[in-house]
């Protein structure tokens, strides 16, 4: 995958936004890698072997996040550190279960596909199609690697420019999917309910995917020939900000795995669902010892009687097949401070 890394620093338990000429305090605060690096975290502690092309600034926020993601088994081999260029900084604030941001970066020193002349052959890849601008153009590296058999993923995010480019359709050509939410899909199809976007993104794409934040999830496979909605994860929310990119890495988990529509859906909400309970995107992501523990967790409250609990076994009866019979590794979360060493034991 390819795009970019900001360093994100997050404030959550905001009693309301901050209004011009006030001051507010929040409750919490965390910082972690952003950006596409919450897409390469959760894929890799999904199990998925991982590469990211990026730009990372010579700053101490680049040396925070490329040794963050050096951690988390995130191969940088196609990133590259510049001199004299900063790595872009992402404030999320979340108020009300939901978030506003306010970014500042500049535009990589290169193009990102001579971070990538040639990329390495894989099952999967992950492209971003918009930018700033509103220009959406399916990047030249993600060509390459659709012709050598990979199943392309498109990302697209919040048009600035308010154009919501009706180029879109023809740069999807090359891709295996689309993960719009459902603010972007309505846009780009001009269709007036997420419904109607999902239809006509199915035509564009073999699988189509419109997420519905609070309302969960919902799918076209044509590949398939399946079709499924599904709820979201019951949870109270602390940040969502990255839940579109953890749920993008469970999507990408189960489509390369092979998973009946409907499983992927349910098990993508779940690490989303199960992100938003911790500060940011990236290291908020669940690694499988927490998909055990809210299993385990799960089925004990079923088995007390809970019914909610009980619907939920339900729903997730296929998970136990997936999960680890051994012991899994301790994940590591974002820290209010950036932190100068890993809090994790290496071992």
């Amino acid at each position: 995958m390819s795009g970019t890394v900001f360093l994100d620093i997050i404030f959550t338990g905001l009693p309301d936004a901050p209004s011009a000429g006030t001051e507010v305090w929040a409750s919490g605060m965390g910082s972690a890698p952003g950006g596409i690096a919450n897409l390469a975290v959760a894929a890799a502690r999904l199990g998925l072997r991982t590469g990211l092309a990026a730009g990372f600034g010579d700053d101490a926020y680049g040396d925070f996040c490329w040794r963050t993601l050096g951690q988390e088994k995130v191969d940088l081999t196609g990133s590259r550190r510049f001199t004299h260029w900063h790595t872009p900084v992402t404030v999320s604030m979340s108020v009300d279960r939901d978030r506003s941001m306010v970014t500042h970066g500049h535009d990589l020193p290169i193009p990102v596909d001579e971070l990538i002349s040639k990329p390495p052959r894989s099952r999967a890849v992950v492209a971003s199609l918009g930018d700033a601008s509103g220009d959406v153009e399916l990047p030249g590296w993600a060509h390459q690697a659709s012709a050598d058999g990979a199943m392309v993923f498109a990302d697209v995010g919040w048009d600035p420019s308010g154009t919501w480019n009706p180029a879109l359709a023809d740069q999807l050509g090359g891709c295996h999917a689309f993960i719009p939410n459902a603010v972007e899909a309505m846009s780009y199809t001009h269709a007036d309910t997420p419904e109607a976007a999902l239809r006509a993104i199915a035509d564009w794409v073999p699988l189509a995917v419109v997420t519905l934040g609070s309302e969960g999830s919902m799918a076209i496979d044509s590949s398939t020939g399946e079709e499924a909605r599904v709820p979201p994860l019951p949870t109270l929310a602390l940040d969502p900000t990255g839940a579109g990119d953890v749920f993008g890495a469970g999507l990408v988990l189960g489509t390369v795995a092979g998973w009946p529509l409907r499983e992927r859906l349910l098990f993508a909400g779940l690490c989303a669902g199960l992100a938003v309970q911790h500060f940011g995107g990236s290291l908020a992501a669940p690694g499988w010892g927490d998909l055990t523990d809210w299993w385990r967790a799960t089925a004990d409250r079923a088995a007390a009687g809970d019914s909610a609990a009980q619907e939920l076994v339900t729903r997730y009866g296929f998970l136990p097949d997936l999960l680890p019979a051994g012991p899994v590794c301790e994940v590591r979360r974002a820290l209010a401070t950036l932190a100068r060493y890993s809090d994790l034991d290496t071992a």
